[in-house]
């Protein structure tokens, strides 16, 4: 089972990204996939999620209305888009992937990608 993040950069406050996190040796249609992001000096903190079952998807408080996750479960890629990037959005992205429910719990996760780095900055 891997995970590979990519996509990150540096961006603009206002500006646009979209995350990447190739799955491979398992089915995104059966795996709950979540990203997280961790700033420096701060907690690993769950961004959205996508369930297995129905691709419902979840959301931080800090993030709804300016990021969208996604998936293509053809290309078991699963995507975020951000937008409206601000500075505060700064942090490693990571990708993780769990059999179970689409939750916002970082130990609920059994499978990590290696982080993708987003800079908000003018």
């Amino acid at each position: 089972v891997q995970l590979q993040a990519s996509g990150g950069g540096l961006v603009q406050p206002g500006g646009s990204l979209r995350l990447s996190c190739a799955a491979s040796g398992f089915r995104l249609d059966y795996h709950a996939i979540a990203w997280f992001r961790q700033a420096p000096g701060k907690k690993r903190e769950a961004v959205s999620c996508i369930s297995a079952s129905d691709g419902g998807t979840v959301y931080a408080d800090s993030v709804k209305g300016r990021f969208t996750i996604s998936r293509d479960i053809a290309g078991n890629t699963v995507y975020l888009q951000m937008s409206g990037l601000k500075p505060e959005d700064t942090a490693v992205y990571y990708c993780a992937a769990q059999k179970g429910l689409a939750t916002k719990g970082v130990d609920d996760y059994d499978y990590w990608g290696q982080g993708t780095l987003v800079t908000v900055s003018s």
